[in-house]
C-alpha cells in the first residue's frame, strides 16, 4: 500500500492529499530516510510524521486496505 493512502487509513494523517503534501515536503522519513508518497508499506516498517514541533513515530504492525475507525490504531504501534 502506498504511503500516503496507509497515513490516511490509519488515521494519522485526516486526508490522504495532505498526507501526499507531507511525504511532498518531506516531513515523513520510513526507516530514517525521506519517503516519497508512493513508498510502498511493508509491516515493521518505522515511520516518523513531523507535526510542527512534534515528531510522531510509529511501527506498522499491519497494512490493511479498509479499516472501521475503532480498529485503525491497530495498525500501528507508537514508539517513544
Amino acid at each position: 500500500m502506498r504511503l500516503d493512502k496507509y497515513l490516511k487509513v490509519s488515521r494519522i494523517i485526516k486526508r490522504r492529499t495532505v498526507a501526499n503534501d507531507a511525504c511532498d515536503a518531506a516531513h515523513v522519513t520510513v526507516n530514517g530516510r525521506p519517503a516519497k508518497a508512493s513508498y510502498d508499506v511493508k509491516e515493521n516498517d518505522i515511520i516518523e510524521v513531523g507535526f510542527g514541533n512534534r515528531t510522531l513515530k510509529v511501527r506498522v504492525l499491519s497494512v490493511k486496505e479498509t479499516v472501521g475507525k475503532a480498529d485503525a490504531a491497530g495498525l500501528y504501534e507508537v514508539i517513544e
